[in-house]
């Protein structure tokens, strides 16, 4: 072991033979600072804060591929705001379920979305549902 600033260094050797140091603490000293119980409070509580904000700003956004983009406007789906509304609620709906790629039927559009990643990947129109095979997609959400 080799001593340096007051902390303890343990020699590991790599497979290929060669030599890596890693920290290791022995205690901490309650007298010098918070204990760790306190730290670790502190430091869940605000993870838990950050992951919810995240979490609530990722629920409302929804995001589009440039495929996607450009076969909206080749197609003239309409995506007004309550289509908007209600293809973030399909979203949010196949989640729960723990669905990962899901086919979103629109009346007469269809969008085959990244749910983990609230993305819309591509969309159709009824001419080119017709006849169509989808795959890759593990659940389907009607709205």
């Amino acid at each position: 072991m080799v001593q340096n600033g007051g902390l303890q260094f343990e020699r590991i050797k790599s497979i290929t033979g060669g030599q890596t140091s890693v920290p290791k603490q022995n205690s901490l000293d309650s007298k010098n600072g918070p204990s760790f119980g306190d730290l670790l409070k502190s430091q869940t509580e605000g993870v838990s804060k950050t992951q919810g904000m995240a979490q609530a700003a990722e629920t409302a956004a929804l995001k589009f591929s440039s495929h996607a983009i450009d076969r909206i406007r080749s197609r003239g789906i309409s995506m007004g705001p309550e289509r908007m509304e209600k293809l973030g609620e399909a979203i949010d709906k196949a989640a729960k379920k723990g669905a990962k790629e899901t086919l979103v039927m629109a009346g007469d559009s269809a969008f085959i979305v990244s749910v983990k990643n609230r993305t819309v990947i591509t969309a159709m129109d009824a001419t080119a549902m017709k006849e169509n095979v989808f795959t890759n997609i593990d659940s389907t959400v009607l709205i």
